[in-house]
């Protein structure tokens, strides 16, 4: 089995290692510094669950330089702002895919299958929820810092995810539990609301996770993300794990943020650094849908301006 990652952070880089342990022939496609890294250390993942090394590891920096009919899968663990610019590169070579090649996306954020779609098929496209942590300390290691559930793999489009069994298999058998599901949407969706609430606001206010419950005003604010969020759901004849907003927000407060108290968010972490955000594909995809079903998602639209605000100035 050949794969090809594209997207060589701390998730890539982690689920790599993973296939490659257990015996898939995994190439890189990555930028210099990375690149430069995995050819002089290989990859590696490391922390929770077993350790592994992979030597030897094969790099791209350009789509030419890869050869014809290769890979069986491709793993699209990119930030999600790249997507639109992958998804023209691949269409531009899909001749280093193989005709059944699949495209398994490991990101944040909700229906990001979109983009792919305009070039690939439905049977061909599928998506992941990935809730374990990773970092990653160099380049080219990844570290599991977190486990809580295991890695769904399934289809937006309501394909059928058996041919993606090999690639749970091997995950699993690297120690992270990965399984299919026919309801990946519903998982996404989880994902969603946790995530909405917490990354831009967390960022906006420079705090981790578990300080925005200890405030009166900040938690209003996550209220009614969360609100309207469960309006777009179902309005839009979507379906998540709870069946109410107050449902969720029980689980929320007692559970799942005490559980990451200490977090930072990636929309922290990347305006830090002053990069682009994945806003785009929480709040700005929350209020698209919204807008699109005439669901009130100002309160969405506030914080999402706020984060394109601080954006500009990149």
């Amino acid at each position: 089995m050949k794969i090809l990652l594209i997207g060589a952070g701390a998730v890539g880089i982690g689920l790599a290692t993973s296939v490659a342990s257990q015996g898939a022939e995994v190439s890189i496609f990555a930028r210099e510094k990375t690149a430069k890294a995995i050819r002089e250390n290989g990859i590696e993942r490391c922390g929770l669950f077993d350790h592994y090394k992979i030597k030897d590891v094969p790099v791209y920096e350009r789509y030419e330089d890869i050869a014809k009919n290769t890979f069986d899968y491709i793993f699209i663990a990119s930030k999600t702002t790249a997507n639109m610019e992958i998804a023209e590169k691949l269409n531009s070579h899909k001749d280093i895919m193989k005709d059944t090649a699949k495209i398994i996306i490991f990101q944040n954020g909700f229906g990001n299958d979109e983009e792919y779609l305009k070039y690939f098929t439905k049977d061909r496209v599928f998506s992941a929820r990935v809730i374990t942590g990773f970092i990653r300390p160099e380049r080219h290691i990844s570290e599991v810092t977190v486990y809580t559930e295991p890695l769904l793999l399934g289809s937006l489009q309501h394909e059928n995810p058996n041919c993606l069994k090999e690639i749970a298999d091997m995950i699993t058998a690297s120690g992270i539990e990965c399984k299919l599901t026919n309801e990946v949407d519903r998982y996404l969706w989880a994902k969603m609301l946790y995530n909405c609430a917490l990354n831009p606001l967390g960022a906006i206010l420079d705090v981790n996770y578990g300080k925005l419950t200890e405030n009166e005003y900040s938690k209003e604010i996550m209220n009614r993300i969360l609100d309207e969020i469960f309006e777009v759901i179902k309005a839009s004849g979507h379906s998540t794990l709870w069946n109410t907003s107050n449902e969720y927000k029980d689980i929320f407060y007692s559970k799942l943020v005490p559980n990451t108290y200490e977090h930072y968010s990636s929309t922290h972490q990347d305006i830090k650094r002053k990069i682009k955000t994945e806003i785009d594909s929480l709040n700005g995809k929350v209020i698209r849908i919204g807008e699109e079903n005439n669901v009130d998602v100002s309160t969405n639209k506030i914080i999402y301006n706020l984060i394109k605000s601080i954006e500009s100035d990149f």
